[in-house]
């Protein structure tokens, strides 16, 4: 090597410790610069207040499925709870929104329906006793029996009744009125003390049933049609107001689109008879 050659060598030698550096810090800026903003740190958000952090925290509504299920099974609850709690409070309610004359009329209707049970009551004590104090026991025996027996008659259906009482007629051109809504009618009318019924021809009697029958309605399997017409032997004075009480008969085929049409008359003759029928296995305990 020549003398040129080496002090060449030991000027870069002395200078290469200086420049190193240099060029690493051209290199970190070079870095530097070709860093994104993105990698930058963020700037510091402003703090959220307590409400903010509390709207987060509820919206939007994190729901989990079990969550859902759980809130579909209360919402079923409650919807039957309310159906069960409405269709109990109905008759109440019909009560609840009667006028006062309705409300006088219904404890009217119940008090002559004690009172019939009470007259009853002491025509049984009268007869008891007449039998205690006849002086002709067998001839009053005999008596009673008789008018018993035509009492029976009339409960049975074998013997025709005639007496004061109602005419009810149910018009029902949609063909909606159906046969418990007609055994609704008897049995409130049989409630207001009703003696002797008949519907289109037909004696009701205690064993009596009613079906219904395409558009019609069929009375111990003898089809009847409209217009159904009950004449019904008792006092007019308790019967019909029994068949207009808020909720009742009336009112409830009215709102089938039925119109009922109820008439007083001193004199209903209820002449449908039935055929006495023995029982199959009954028998009097007196034998």
């Amino acid at each position: 090597m020549s003398d040129k050659d080496e002090a060449a060598e030991n000027r870069l030698r002395k200078e290469l410790p200086d420049e190193l550096p240099a060029v690493a810090a051209q290199a970190e800026e070079k870095a530097a610069a070709e860093t994104p903003a993105e990698d930058a740190p963020a700037a510091a958000e402003p703090e959220l207040t307590g409400r903010q952090r509390l709207v987060q925290g509820i919206w939007p509504p994190r729901v989990t499925r079990a969550q859902l299920i759980v809130a579909l099974l209360l919402f079923g609850l409650g919807f039957g709870l309310a159906v069960q709690v409405a269709s109990n409070s109905d008759g109440d309610s019909a009560l609840r929104g009667a006028r006062q004359e309705d409300l006088v009329r219904i404890l009217d209707e119940l008090d002559d329906r004690t009172q019939r049970l009470e007259d009853e009551k002491q025509g049984l004590e009268k007869q008891r006793d007449e039998l205690e104090n006849s002086s002709d026991q067998a001839e009053e025996a005999r008596k009673q029996t008789l008018e018993k027996e035509r009492q029976l008659g009339i409960l049975a259906g074998t013997v025709a009744a005639q007496g004061p009482g109602i005419t009810v007629t149910i018009d029902d051109t949609k063909g909606t009125v159906k046969a418990d809504m007609l055994l609704d009618a008897i049995q409130e009318l049989r409630a207001a003390g009703a003696e002797a019924i008949q519907v289109n021809g037909v004696r009701v009697v205690a064993g009596s049933y009613l079906t219904d029958s395409g558009n019609s309605v069929s009375v111990d399997g003898n089809k009847i049609n409209a217009p159904y017409r009950f004449k019904v032997i008792g006092k007019p004075q308790d019967l019909e107001p029994a068949l207009n009480i808020p909720g009742g008969v009336v009112q409830t085929l009215e709102k089938e689109q039925a119109t009922v049409t109820v008439e007083r008359s001193s004199k209903i003759v209820v002449d449908a008879l039935r055929a006495a029928k023995r029982p199959d296995y009954a028998r009097s305990s007196s034998q």
